[in-house]
């Protein structure tokens, strides 16, 4: 039987400011943690599911990566029994694996399991933007707008794990402006899921990799553009677009390098 969380995964509490940790080499930063809080024991259960799910969303764990827990502990300065049930919550919304005897690791996304989240954004997504059509605001437009303007700024200044964030965030303040909680609540299993497919699945060359992104934002221009109008069914239609888009560009092919140990991705000795 599978245990399903019953707290909101919408609305997170705020985030501390993260600490820089120096990289021994191109490995992913380490998990977002403030010291203050992580020594005190102060984080919650949320907190630490929040900070999970903004490493995987920024491409900082990637798929396969183990999750030890006493190494997760030690980085939220909780004890291995407060990591073990945000590891059950990742690992409902399939994006964590818990495997006896092995642990816990960063799911590794199957081709099928790629088409079919694509498949259930391309079901859920156009409703959240006729949902958000007649409920947003000149706001809720504007911060879509300012969503944009960021994601553009890190491409342009080759940051594109924020910039594919910020892609993601596009989306997800669409739902959270739609209103149904349900929905977005769905959608934001999904957005975390597509991050790791495309931390899998991307096009291996980088120039096609940076195309792929300014499409991604001349789309979400275009999408806004239908917005502003109040056309829903225009703004279903280029979300649909959008989607397929970005699925007819992956590349089915596995990375054959091994997947980064938990330890050097949280700057700790062997």
């Amino acid at each position: 039987m599978r245990i399903r969380a019953d707290d909101s995964i919408m609305t997170a509490a705020p985030k501390p400011r993260r600490r820089a940790v120096a990289a021994k080499s191109s490995e992913p930063a380490d998990l977002p943690a403030d010291s203050a809080a992580a020594t005190s024991g102060l984080l919650s259960d949320n907190d630490m599911y929040e900070r999970m799910v903004s490493a995987i969303l920024d491409h900082r764990l990637p798929p396969g990566t183990k999750l030890v827990e006493d190494k997760l502990a030690a980085a939220f300065g909780v004890s291995r029994t407060r990591v073990r049930p945000v590891l059950v919550r990742l690992a409902n919304e399939q994006v964590v694996t818990l495997t006896p005897n092995r642990g816990a690791s960063i799911a590794q996304p199957t081709p099928e399991e790629a088409l079919e989240v694509f498949e259930a954004r391309r079901l859920l997504e156009p409703r959240l933007v006729e949902l958000f059509i007649a409920n947003a605001t000149d706001e809720h437009i504007a911060a879509l707008r300012a969503c944009i303007d960021d994601e553009e700024a890190a491409r342009a200044s080759g940051d594109m794990r924020r910039a594919i964030r910020l892609s993601g965030d596009f989306h997800l303040h669409i739902a959270q402006a739609a209103g149904h909680q349900t929905l977005g609540r769905i959608l934001r299993e999904l957005v975390s899921r597509t991050s790791l497919i495309l931390m899998t699945y991307s096009p291996s060359h980088a120039r096609e990799r940076e195309e792929a992104t300014a499409c991604g934002c001349r789309e979400h221009r275009a999408l806004i553009d239908a917005i502003r109008l109040r056309d829903a069914k225009e703004a279903a239609r280029r979300m649909l677009d959008h989607l397929a888009r970005i699925e007819s560009q992956l590349e089915f092919t596995p990375p054959a390098s091994e997947a980064p140990d938990l330890m050097s991705l949280l700057g700790m000795a062997g």
